[in-house]
């Protein structure tokens, strides 16, 4: 039959064929294209003659296309054709279908709609006809039959795909699906219908689907809905991630119908459909826009729906295209700051913390993105490092290097920049563990930032240099170049920078022998630079290979081993050198480091501080070290027994035209000495036990007794020699302006050095000797009368420098040793000698103050002078003996009952209290970590208590009572004994110790209830001690609950201490706080309410935009949302109805022109824009929902108008009379003084005309907060503006008692005294316009 057909369909008789087709039935025309088909022979030849026999003129005809089409959708749906021959029939429909009329088209996409219902599709390849169908029907313009009525095209169409978006779909079809809507002509609703009908079925998918239809879904927004879009992929997988977290935690918790998801599968696909989006918003940068902007929205609502691990992602990914790279990295750095700062501010009030428990922090959201990377995502690695360098050069840290050995600062740091910085390497050192092929990329811009970079701080840049190098020293060998290309340029570095950088690649030099070479090669050149900072540089790096390339056969030294040696490298030098060649190499660095000692001071500086921890740490090297010192010591030192003074000093400076310089560093030399033979003798018998050979060890003897002999001799003669021996005493001149002077100055310190050094030396050999001791007391004797001689000259030449100390030279082993021994050794044997020290006061003052000199040098730096100065361990160690000393001399021995010796500066019990200040301070900055052990250290009853058992805020409590006692003390004390010092410092430590009471402990409320007891009972004058016990007691409260009914007993009690602003009216005495009394009521008190009141009206502020992030929530969330809001509303509004009770107090203070006026003025406006931002908020709600305005509102609402803007008005008044006063004060004394008082009256009124300054912007606060009450009234259909009065303050006033008076005065007097009431009036009313007139001369 179909050869027949074809056949008549080439004679070209149309007719014939008509009938032909018009004698088949339905069953037999698909069976015989069927048939066709299935064959392969000529289908499509076929059908075109089917169609050309069948023409849409004629019911027949149209019928029959309509049952061809019918037919051939199963049949190629089917899946029994040649996909060519698939492609071929389906060319075909399409072309014809654009011929059929409206109604035939209807049906057939009815039909299509029916067959999608049904799930009958198989492979989609028909719905390429369905697309062209929807097409031509949406340009039909007849009237289609539909139900009970009649619709156009369009709205036909508009039904078929309202009606296919709400019948279920079948999950192997959605992709067919979203591609064939990608070809129709779609209305904006009619696309949002698709794509969120698309996005409801993601969780009916299987996961290696959802790429393939993501990237039909990102094609389709091309026609719009972008947002849409990406909200949806980013939601879907923001909640698979949540998922798969939990079921990590706790599987047993997951519901049995959730089917575990593998993490590898969820990691890939995620991938693949950020490499989907990063691609077509490649093509498409409004899709990037619109991405950039949908977040922004989002983050300002909930950050963590908007910042989750896929979104951080994705914009990762964007932004290595340069185009959005800018807009991206703004976003995630200021998310970032914006997050840490949140953060910061829950940490310091406890009624934020009830309110939001949970807080998010995009910092772990993006370090778990660099883990997450690991699977694949390198299109994320890039943008990753791009954030990394952009976060740590954008936040870098502003001082200057300071090589903080010790700085590892746990837990938040004090700014949110710190914060940033840090994360940044954190980022870029994870990443550079997970991703092997960017690992040079990254090492190769670290060290570009520290070369690039020298003039700025790059300590973050070498911390994570170091870190990358601890992280994987082996696999840096690849890399090895770019560390030698560096080298290059050590010269041209700073040394801080130098130091810094050879530390961190050091574990580097035990593995890569080339990179040793070539460090040497350079270093050689450098040491005979003429750039002093080259030399400096040589010299660091010479002195680092002498510490860390040891000699065989050196001991090892537990406490100088590296973390970063045998547990990370394996390699050593020594499997690569024989003994023999290691000790010749670090002979022949010691020969180049020996050249260094006749150059400038500060290489022989270096030297001198170096030697000791190269001997420590290669012990083969002490012969040679100990020579080269012999040898140096010897140019100086006048070896007749009775020739004082025992040192040439006049050797060691140096005269270069008019200016002098010190050229050998005397002290420094001798320090060093005296550490290295210490350390020689200590360790002299393990030597011993060792086989060695006669002769080294008679040789080695030898110098051991030549430096005895000679430290003993030079004792002897310091303590024999006067002042004038070394041309010093109080007449020469210690002027710093004239080559005498500078002489002098380097004279005493170097002679106060060498006293310290030999101060420490007799001490440790003196093994408890009387005559040793008293041979540190003569040498001390020296030292004090140059300290004090140096100290009255600075302090006649520069007050302010009278009491600065030179750098002590005693070592912080050796202070911690003295302290101990001074103050607790309780030995019998040792009593003897020890009594001829304690007899010395000064000895024993300057012991002290040596110790709060070293712990304040650890604080800033965190490292100090001498040996062991920059080993953490060993200054912790010192830090636990020394803070042991001084709390039980300060605990043990009140300052009321000590000795008077305040002509000579503080007493040692003060001494104490500040040195135990700086090192609780310290400990939390530098060993935050090793807390427990420093409090289990201070406990000396209990030694073996392990870490983990050590409760902190037990610990922290019982130190804090001891200085509750001492602080209990110095206010029952008598008026004459009050140490105003003192009680600062106690307070200060109080609040230092509090940090590390947990606040939800029970110590810390006792310690909140006795700060509130003291502050209630003592009457403290002293305005400086008030305020610290204030500050403490509001930093505590707000751990607690919320300060503001503290504030409000503090303000009436200032209230009723300055009395009111009418001075008719008396005041209501309600002393809550006995610490508020004349003296301190204003400014101190005030002042600190006033910024008090500020913080919380902060919270407040914040509290207000989250309240309104929460309101524009949606609807599936609305009932959590909604709970949160109403604890939301009622905590603000109770914050600020008590801070309007605290405000209507002090507006109705006397308060004192000048800051607290100032002050009160801003925080009342701040007030009120506050307000105004609630009652916005509350117009925002009803608008978008039919919200009925809260009770509290109303309540707040009355209580400004009539407890708040009255008496704000009167104070106003109150200012500007008390203003004016000061002013015609001013004029008076104008008139009496023109000359002389000219430019006092000029000060005067600049004064007036600043302090009235904020005066309009409150005016023009509380009229914005009315305007916007108004609108809230109209809104709600509630009055609101019955409880505000009309404002009475402008540029003119009108005072209505006043006006009343007159009015009545003019009624009831005669004419003749007419004139005289309106001159009254007229004065009155002069009065009231004075402020306008003092404005326009300040113009003038």
């Amino acid at each position: 039959m179909a050869q027949r057909i074809l056949a008549l369909a080439a004679e070209e008789a149309p007719e014939r064929l008509q009938e032909a087709l018009q004698s088949m039935r339905e069953s037999e025309l698909g069976d015989m294209v069927t048939r066709q088909a299935l064959k392969g022979r000529e289908t499509a030849a076929l059908l075109r003659v089917i169609f050309k026999g069948s023409p849409c003129s004629q019911p027949s005809g149209l019928l029959r296309r309509l049952q061809v089409y019918k037919h051939c959708i199963p049949l190629v749906e089917s899946g029994d054709l040649h996909l060519g021959k698939v492609s071929e029939m389906m060319g075909l429909l399409m072309l014809e279908a654009r011929q059929l009329p409206g109604q035939a088209l209807a049906e057939l996409a009815t039909l299509f709609v029916d067959v999608i219902k049904s799930g009958s599709l198989s492979n989609g390849k028909s719905l390429e006809l369905f697309s062209t169908v929807l097409a031509a029907l949406a340009n039909s313009k007849e009237s289609l039959a539909y139900g009970k009525g009649e619709l156009n095209g369009e709205e036909f169409k508009k039904q078929l795909i309202n009606t296919l978006c709400s019948s279920k779909w079948d999950p192997q079809n959605v992709i067919h699906l979203a591609n064939m809507f990608r070809d129709i002509p779609l209305s904006g609703e009619e696309l949002q219908f698709v794509v969120e009908k698309v996005l409801r079925m993601f969780s009916k998918l299987d996961l290696q689907e959802i790429p393939p239809l993501v990237y039909q879904l990102l094609l389709l927004s091309a026609k719009g809905s972008k947002r849409a879009v990406l909200e949806g992929i980013i939601s879907f997988f923001n909640q698979l991630d949540r998922r798969q977290k939990e079921e990590q935690k706790g599987p047993q918790s997951v519901e049995l119908e959730v089917a575990t998801m593998p993490l590898e599968q969820l990691r890939h696909a995620e991938g693949t459909v950020i490499l989907h989006i990063a691609s077509v918003i490649n093509l498409d940068q409004d899709l990037g826009e619109e991405l950039i902007k949908h977040l922004m929205s989002e983050q300002q609502k909930d950050p963590g729906r908007a910042l989750c691990p896929f979104s951080v992602a994705l914009l990762l990914s964007v932004a290595v295209k340069h185009r959005l790279q800018e807009q991206i990295f703004d976003f995630l750095k200021t998310s970032i700051t914006r997050s840490c700062k949140d953060l910061q501010f829950l940490q310091a009030s406890k009624f934020l913390q009830d309110l939001f428990p949970h807080q998010y922090d995009v910092s772990s959201v993006i370090l778990e993105v660099v883990q997450n990377s690991a699977f694949g995502w390198d299109h994320v690695t890039q943008g990753l490092v791009d954030l990394g360098f952009s976060l740590m050069e954008s936040y870098e840290p502003k001082k200057p290097f300071g090589g903080k050995a010790a700085d590892t600062s746990y837990g938040l740091s004090k700014m949110p920049a710190q914060q940033a910085c840090r994360l940044g390497a954190s980022i870029l050192l994870e990443t550079f563990k997970v991703h092997e092929a960017i690992r040079s990329d990254i090492l190769e811009q670290v060290l570009n930032r520290v070369l690039t970079k020298a003039a700025s701080p790059v300590s973050h840049f070498i911390d994570l240099l170091s870190s990358i190098v601890v992280s994987a020293p082996l696999v840096l060998q690849s890399s090895s170049s770019k560390v030698t290309e560096t080298f290059d340029n050590l010269s041209f570095l700073p040394i801080d920078t130098v130091q810094g950088l050879l530390r961190a690649v050091q574990p580097l030099l035990k593995v890569s022998m080339s990179v040793r070479d070539s460090l040497i090669l350079v270093l050689q050149k450098a040491i005979f630079s003429r750039q002093l900072d080259a030399r400096k540089a040589a010299v660091a790096g010479f002195l680092l290979l002498l510490r860390n390339f040891k000699v065989l056969g050196s001991l090892s030294s537990s406490q100088c081993s590296q973390a970063i040696g045998a547990t990370q490298v394996q390699a050593d030098v020594h499997t690569c050198y024989n003994s023999a060649a290691n000790e010749a190499f670090c002979l022949e660095i010691l020969g180049s480091l020996r050249c260094c000692l006749s150059q400038q001071a500060d290489i022989r500086l270096m030297l001198y501080e170096g030697f000791y921890d190269v001997l420590r740490r290669n012990s083969q090297l002490a012969s040679s070290i100990m020579e080269t010192l012999l040898s140096q010591i010897k140019q100086y030192y006048l070896p007749q027994p009775d020739l004082l003074p025992p040192l040439k000093l006049e050797g060691c400076i140096m005269a270069q035209g008019d200016q002098i310089f010190l050229q050998e560093p005397l002290a420094h030399l001798l320090c060093c000495i005296q550490h290295c033979l210490a350390w020689y003798k200590s360790t002299a018998r393990l030597c011993q036990g060792a086989e060695e050979e006669e002769e080294e060890e008679e040789e080695e003897v030898g110098f051991q007794q030549n430096f005895e002999e000679m430290l003993e001799s030079v004792t002897r003669r310091m303590i024999k020699s006067e002042l004038e021996d070394f041309e010093l005493d109080k007449s020469a001149d210690f002027s710093l302006s004239s080559g005498v002077g500078v002489k002098n100055n380097i004279y005493a310190l170097q002679v106060m050095g060498i006293c310290e050094v030999l101060i420490e030396y007799n001490f440790n050999i003196g093994n408890f000797s009387k005559n040793k001791f008293e041979d540190v007391l003569g040498l001390f004797a020296c030292y004090n009368k140059l300290s004090e001689i140096l100290k009255e000259k600075a302090g006649k030449n520069k007050p302010g420098l009278g009491t600065k100390t030179a750098r002590s030279f005693l070592s912080m082993a050796f202070v911690s040793t003295l302290l101990t021994a001074l103050f607790r050794d309780d030995a019998q044997s040792h009593e003897e000698s020890l009594a001829v020290l304690r007899s010395s006061t000064e000895f024993l003052r300057y012991a002290v103050s040596v110790a709060l000199q070293k712990v304040q040098q650890l604080e800033e730096t965190g490292q100090t002078d001498g040996p062991d100065g920059q080993n953490p361990e060993k200054m912790f160690q010192s830090l636990c003996k020394i803070t042991r000393v001084l709390l039980w001399r300060y605990t043990s021995i009140p300052s009321v009952v000590e000795e008077p010796g305040k002509k000579k500066g503080k007493s040692i019990s003060l001494l104490c209290l500040e040195g135990l200040l700086r090192v609780f301070n310290t400990v939390q900055q530098l060993y935050a970590a090793r807390i427990p052990q420093f409090l289990q250290a201070l406990d000396i009853s209990d030694g073996d208590a392990e870490a983990a058992d050590i409760n902190v805020t037990e610990r922290a409590a019982f130190q804090i009572r001891q200085f509750q006692r001492s602080l209990v003390n110095q206010f029952s004390a008598a008026e004459d004994d009050f140490n105003s010092k003192e009680t600062q410092s106690l307070i200060t430590v109080l609040s230092t110790l509090s940090k590390l009471l947990d606040p939800a402990s029970q110590q810390f409320l006792q310690f909140l209830t006795w700060t509130v007891k003291v502050c209630k009972e003592n009457t403290l004058e002293d305005a400086a001690c008030c305020k610290g016990l204030l500050s403490l007691l509001f930093s505590l409260h707000a751990l607690y609950k919320s300060p503001v009914s503290l504030l409000r007993e503090l303000a009436q009690d200032v209230h009723a201490c300055l009395g009111d602003i009418d001075q008719d009216v008396e005041v209501e005495s309600r002393s809550h706080f006995a610490l508020v009394n004349a003296k301190t009521a204003a400014p101190t008190v005030c002042l600190l309410v006033l910024g008090q009141a500020d913080k919380v009206l902060e919270e407040v502020d914040w509290l207000i935009k989250k309240l309104s992030s929460l309101g524009s929530d949606t609807p599936e969330d609305s009932s959590q949302a909604s709970n949160q809001s109403q604890a939301l509303e009622k905590g603000i509004i109770l914050q600020l109805g008590t801070l309007l009770t605290v405000f209507h107090e002090l507006v109705q203070t006397a308060l004192p022109a000048g800051s607290c006026v100032d002050t009160l003025l801003r925080s009342l406006s701040k007030t009120y824009a506050i307000l105004t931002s609630l009652i916005k908020h509350y117009i925002q709600a009803c608008r978008s929902t039919s919200t009925t305005i809260p009770g509290r509102l109303e309540k707040l609402v009355k209580l400004s108008g009539s407890h708040l803007t009255p008496q704000c008005y009167s104070f106003i008044t109150y200012v500007q009379n008390i203003h004016s006063e000061s002013f015609s004060f001013a004029e008076e004394k104008k008139k009496k003084k023109k000359e002389d008082e000219a430019a006092a009256v000029s000060t005067v009124m600049a004064k007036v005309l600043r302090d009235t300054k904020p005066i309009p912007n409150l005016v023009f606060a509380i009229e914005q907060y009315e305007k916007f009450l108004i609108h809230l009234s109209k809104k709600s259909k509630v009055n609101l503006m019955q409880y505000m009065k009309r404002s009475t303050s402008r540029d003119f006033r009108i005072n209505a008692a006043v006006l009343d008076s007159a009015m009545q005065e003019h009624g009831t007097q005669d004419a003749e005294n007419e004139p005289d009431n309106d001159q009254s009036s007229t004065t009155e009313q002069t009065d009231e316009n004075q402020e306008p007139k003092k404005k326009r001369r300040r113009k003038k």
